[in-house]
């Protein structure tokens, strides 16, 4: 009976409430630490990014996702004409420029 006695955790009269705080606590700053590195930083990528894409002109000078280079030739709403040689025009999705290299400035 002695040996169950000692082994029995021991309590430190509030019934267990202090380690459920300090529980909540731990879980909050974890929280606070993957909200500053990782969800807050991403959203701030594609806030950038929607920027981007709405502020392509044309005569803007782009590189796709896949590597292509072009010229904007024109725009429409979802869609962009690159001219990417003397009489060659290819339409692509905004969503599929990846950086713009110069303005037409």
């Amino acid at each position: 009976m002695d040996i169950l006695l000692a082994m029995t955790p021991p309590t430190d009269g509030q019934g267990g409430s202090g380690n459920l705080v300090s529980t909540l606590i731990m879980f909050g700053a974890i929280f606070l630490i993957f909200y500053f590195m990782i969800i807050r930083p991403q959203q701030k990528r594609a806030k950038e990014r929607e920027k981007l894409l709405s502020s392509i002109q044309k005569g803007d000078k782009v590189m796709t996702s896949g590597g292509l280079y072009g010229v904007v030739d024109s725009l429409e709403e979802k869609t962009v004409i690159l001219k990417v040689a003397d009489n060659v025009k290819l339409k692509f999705e905004r969503s599929a420029v990846s950086s713009v290299i110069s303005s037409k400035e």
